[in-house]
């Protein structure tokens, strides 16, 4: 269901619990022991794409939404390894901003799985990439709603909640497309998530002004660039975890030596680059997190 509403409450403390699980080649048994296919508890994976961003948000009745879709058809390798997707379907896709590196991988599962529906920021110009009018003109193809979302805006599903913290009508105007991503804070169970897309310091330090952004598990902005995660920012959040989703040797410097020092003042830090594709799950007032490697 998608409403409009705010809830800006911050939850208890945590006691942090990871465990770190190694495994190679039999994936099944992984899945099936570890993440349990009927579990009812919430659990937040992020895939690792490569040099862009998904995340995939499952609520206890197996409800899925998944969060930008990284570049190319990598996105189609990561969540095979997903029980919860064992029915290919997901039943919200949101797109945080028109950048390749976020929406590409949709047009390979749209031949793959069906999807209720595509939530994004209402900006269609993503200038010189002709992948985004492909995409837009495939989901009207398959009569997929696709709708525009912003700040104040919510996705609700039981006692599950996706808030989106951004961008206002101001911030979704702006020339910078990384300002325009919609930021979201996930509440499920135990689980309180910040996923900031790739805004800047500059957009950060409005939100902190603005919102009380405390959650305990950050992805952190635009694949850890030094022009993000601001000391203010990470000050209003207080992450316990953060998880930066970035590509090895990239051309970017991703992350920057900077931005992961002043995490460590902060939280746990993972990376998809090394950590490979990154689960958390929450019970009973402790967050788990899981890697593939």
């Amino acid at each position: 269901m998608l409403t409009n509403g705010e809830e800006k409450s911050g939850l208890d403390n945590f006691i942090v619990l990871f465990f770190i699980l190694f495994f190679a080649a039999d994936i099944f048994v992984w899945q099936q022991v570890i993440f349990g296919k009927y579990s009812n508890e919430p659990k937040i994976y992020f895939l690792d794409v490569g040099q862009g961003d998904s995340e995939l948000a499952v609520f206890p009745g197996n409800v899925k939404i998944l969060t930008d879709a990284g570049p190319d058809s990598r996105i189609a390798e990561e969540l095979e390894k997903i029980p919860a997707l064992a029915d290919k379907y997901i039943d919200i896709a949101v797109i945080t901003h028109p950048q390749l590196d976020h929406f590409g991988g949709f047009g390979y599962l749209l031949d793959r799985y069906r999807i209720g529906a595509f939530a994004y920021n209402g900006r269609s110009d993503s200038p010189g990439v002709q992948e985004w009018p492909d995409l837009v003109k495939k989901i009207e193809e398959k009569g997929i709603p696709l709708i525009r979302l912003g700040g104040g805006d919510e996705i609700k599903y039981s006692d599950s909640k996706i808030y989106f913290e951004s961008p206002d009508s101001g911030l979704a105007q702006s020339a910078e497309l990384n300002d325009t991503g919609l930021v979201e804070m996930i509440k499920s169970g135990d689980i309180r998530a910040l996923l900031t897309a790739d805004i800047d310091a500059k957009t950060e330090n409005y939100l902190a002004n603005h919102l009380s952004l405390q959650a305990d598990i950050l992805k952190v902005a635009h694949h850890g660039s030094k022009y993000s995660s601001s000391q203010a920012f990470l000050d209003s959040v207080k992450p316990k975890v953060a998880i930066i989703e970035v590509g090895a040797r990239n051309n970017y410097g991703h992350p920057a030596p900077i931005t992961i020092k002043k995490l460590a003042n902060y939280a746990s830090i993972f990376r998809t680059d090394k950590n490979g594709q990154i689960v958390v799950s929450a019970n009973n007032g402790k967050l788990r997190i899981f890697t593939s490697k």
